[in-house]
Parts: structure tokens; C-alpha cells; sequence
């Protein structure tokens, strides 16, 4: 039997850098949402999106959206909640989440997204919760509520935190069957166009002819922010990594939001970073490590969570099914 745990090695450290990219990059839009507050919320989702998906299609190549042309009305329908739970739903939970509620109240629950993933995805697929796993999602969980800590909110700011939950779970979990068949570049680009549709509609129906305004430059360059590096480098990064380590190992690195934002706060005078943040990011980085596997003894381990294996590729993950199979071709 050839072994190949050297490029399976190789494929999670991949996909473990592009999703810990990812999340930092997402951390940094925390603080920029900051500089938002006062922006129309539904239009500055529709402007972010639609930059993102023209910026995103000259990386696709030629005959690229073939793909798209292969989707059932099912997984059109799955790509359509993607965009308006996980992206859209999820940046104006937050946003109204912070109009009664201290930004640590959101960030603290959406905190919790790799206990749930780690919960919720082996359910769906008939199986029990990898311990690692689980075990490290609730490290990375506590160290992301130590970063935060917990701030002033009501009522509303609890529900609101908790629809960002929802969206951030919903942005894992609701991809993993379109990473194969579409890949990293192209879900990101019909995500972000579908959610540039939604958010526009949504801005309309809430808002009227207000729903869109001219920004001022400290909320064009929030929104270039958000559009070029989080949207269409951390996006891609993120699905890239989904495709490779699985849903459940690639949300661990959600954790490293709450510590990229305290990271990033003193930046623009919003937040300081200081001994409880310090603690909070060394619980985090614990957690990842414990629940990617690398703290390990074998190199086998890394597959015992049931997530799918590393391939070749950065967009396309093998699935369970697969691996046994290939196992037994091997033996």
C-alpha cells in the first residue's frame, strides 16, 4: 500500500493557511463596518457585492460559467439562500445587531460558529461530532469571547447577535455541496452577484429612493475595503480551504476574527488590545490547533472527523465515500 499522507499533509497546511487568511481578513471588515454606521445598510451590502462580482469575473477565464449552466433549480436555490443568509442576512444582522448592542455582543456569539458547525454538519451527514474537533471549537470560543469580552445590549441586540450566528453557520454550511461542482472562484462570483440582487431589492423595499447614496471617502474606502480584499481575497481564500479541510476545520479559523479585530481596532481608535485579548488569542490559537489536527500524533488523525480530504486542487475536496473507496483500491 503507497501512503499518501505527504500530500495530504501538504493539502491541509493549504488549506489551514488560506483559511486562517480568509478569517483575519474578515476581522479587519469588523472595523471597517465602523465606519458604516451611518451608511444606508442594503445599499452599501448591494455596492460591496456588485464591485466584488465585477472584480471577479476576469479571473475566472474563458468558459468558466459552463458550470453554472449544469445546476439544478435545487442547488440554484441553495446558492440563492447562500447569498442571503451567509452574506447578505449576516452583514445586516451585525450591523443592526450594533445599533443597541456593544460590537463584543455579536462578535462574542458569532464566536460560537465552529461549536455549531462542528455539531451540525456530521449530523447531516449521519455521523458524531469528531472530538478534536469539538473540543477545539469550544477553546476557539472561549478565546474569542476572552478577546471581546461581553459589552451593553438589550433584547434586540441578543436576537440580532444571534441571526449573525445564523448567517455565519449558513455561510459554511450551506456552500459545502456547491464547492465541487462550481469551485472557489466561480461560487464566490454567483454568490456575490445574487447577493448584490438581494441586497438591492432589500434596500428598495426598506428604504425607498434612499436606499442608495453617494459615499463620503471614509466610507468609499470602508467599502473598497470590504469589496477587493474581503470579498474577493478572503471569499475565495475561504471556499479554496472549505474544498480542502472541510466545513467543520475551516470554521475553527473563524476564531481568529474576534482576534483580528482587536488587532485592527486600535487602528482606528475603536478598541485597544491588552492582556485579556493577548490570553483570548493563545485559547484560540489552542483551539485551531487541537481541532485542524495538529496537535496529532499521527498524520492519519487529521482524517478522523469525517470532513473531506485534501485533493490535488485548491476548489475540490474527496469525499468520504471516495477515500474509502481509494483506500481499499490501495490495499
Amino acid at each position: 500500500m503507497t501512503s499518501s499522507f505527504g500530500p495530504s499533509r501538504a493539502g491541509h497546511r493549504r488549506g489551514a493557511l488560506l483559511a486562517a487568511v480568509a478569517c483575519c481578513l474578515v476581522g479587519a471588515s469588523f472595523t471597517a463596518n465602523s465606519v458604516l454606521g451611518d451608511y444606508p445598510h442594503a445599499g452599501g451590502q448591494a455596492l460591496r457585492y456588485g464591485l466584488a462580482c465585477l472584480l471577479l469575473l476576469p479571473l475566472l477565464g474563458r468558459g468558466a460559467l459552463a458550470p453554472l449552466r449544469l445546476l439544478t433549480t435545487r442547488q440554484w436555490a441553495r446558492l440563492a439562500l447562500l447569498a442571503a443568509v451567509g452574506m447578505v442576512g449576516f452583514n445586516l444582522a451585525v450591523l443592526a445587531a450594533e445599533r443597541t448592542a456593544e460590537p463584543a455582543v455579536p462578535g462574542v456569539l458569532v464566536g460560537c460558529a465552529p461549536v455549531v458547525v462542528a455539531v451540525v454538519v456530521p449530523a447531516l451527514d449521519g455521523r458524531r461530532p469528531a472530538r478534536a474537533v469539538l473540543y477545539g471549537a469550544l477553546l476557539v470560543a472561549a478565546g474569542a469571547m476572552a478577546v471581546q469580552g461581553w459589552g451593553r445590549t438589550d433584547a434586540a441586540g441578543l436576537l440580532w447577535s444571534a441571526a449573525a450566528l445564523a448567517g455565519e453557520v449558513g455561510f459554511a454550511v450551506i456552500a459545502v455541496p456547491l464547492v465541487r461542482p462550481l469551485g472557489a472562484r466561480l461560487l464566490s462570483t454567483a454568490a456575490c452577484a445574487l447577493a448584490a440582487v438581494e441586497a438591492a431589492l432589500l434596500g428598495v423595499v426598506l428604504d425607498g429612493r434612499a436606499w442608495l447614496r453617494m459615499p463620503d471617502p471614509a466610507e468609499s474606502a470602508a467599502l473598497l475595503w470590504q469589496a477587493v480584499v474581503v470579498t474577493v481575497v478572503g471569499f475565495v481564500c475561504w471556499y479554496a480551504a472549505v474544498g480542502r479541510i472541510g466545513a467543520e476545520r475551516a470554521t475553527l479559523f473563524s476564531g481568529l476574527i474576534p482576534v483580528s479585530a482587536a488587532l485592527t481596532a486600535p487602528l482606528v481608535a475603536t478598541g485597544s488590545y491588552g492582556w485579556a485579548q493577548a490570553g483570548g488569542s493563545l485559547l484560540v490559537g489552542a483551539g485551531v490547533a487541537l481541532g485542524a489536527g495538529a496537535l496529532a500524533r499521527r498524520p492519519a488523525a487529521s482524517g478522523a472527523a469525517g470532513s473531506p480530504e485534501p485533493s490535488g486542487t485548491p476548489e475540490k475536496g474527496v469525499t468520504v465515500p471516495e477515500r474509502a473507496a481509494a483506500r481499499q483500491g490501495q490495499g
